[in-house]
């Protein structure tokens, strides 16, 4: 099944800092890059939502919300960081407040690299995650198919 047969609904986290990621990803939504042209649907609701879209610092005090966000995602689920924020802390590794990286609060399937990361590499990052969403789903309706069909056939062989 390829991507483009079921959109990926994204919700985006965007800690503090400089903004420079999360503005990139509003880029994202303009005609020039458009994510509804590559499938890509928003939404703020974590229910809702396939992709968790981190971009910006995460600290001390947004950690918990990021947290609530993830758990509050349906399974199944991916995490993508863009930005060296989100992926490492970038140059605010070495602060207190600072969590080094988003992977030290919810795990985290794909990296996109960058101070800023550019709007082409976003829409990539968020494409490679939903695939591993699919894959899975995938893995998971067959394992329902098969299971029914090992099931009509021990219904029959009783018959």
């Amino acid at each position: 099944m390829s991507y483009m047969q079921k959109s990926p609904w994204v919700i985006h986290f965007d800690g503090t800092g400089c903004r420079g990621c999360g503005s990139e990803v509003k880029s994202c939504l303009a005609p020039s890059h458009d994510f509804e042209s590559a499938g890509i649907k928003v939404t703020d609701n974590p229910k809702h939502a396939d992709v968790l879209l981190i971009t910006g610092l995460v600290d001390n005090e947004n950690s918990g919300l990021l947290e609530r966000i993830y758990d509050n995602m349906v399974s199944p689920k991916r995490v993508v960081a863009a930005g060296a924020c989100a992926c490492s802390a970038g140059i605010f590794g070495e602060c207190s407040s600072i969590v080094n990286g988003a992977d030290n609060v919810v795990p985290v399937d794909v990296y996109v690299p960058g101070c800023a990361s550019r709007p082409e590499n976003i829409i990539d990052g968020i494409i490679k995650s939903f695939e591993k969403v699919l894959e899975e789903r995938d893995g998971a309706a067959e394992d329902d198919v098969s299971g029914e069909k090992e099931e009509s056939q021990e219904e029959n062989e009783d018959e």
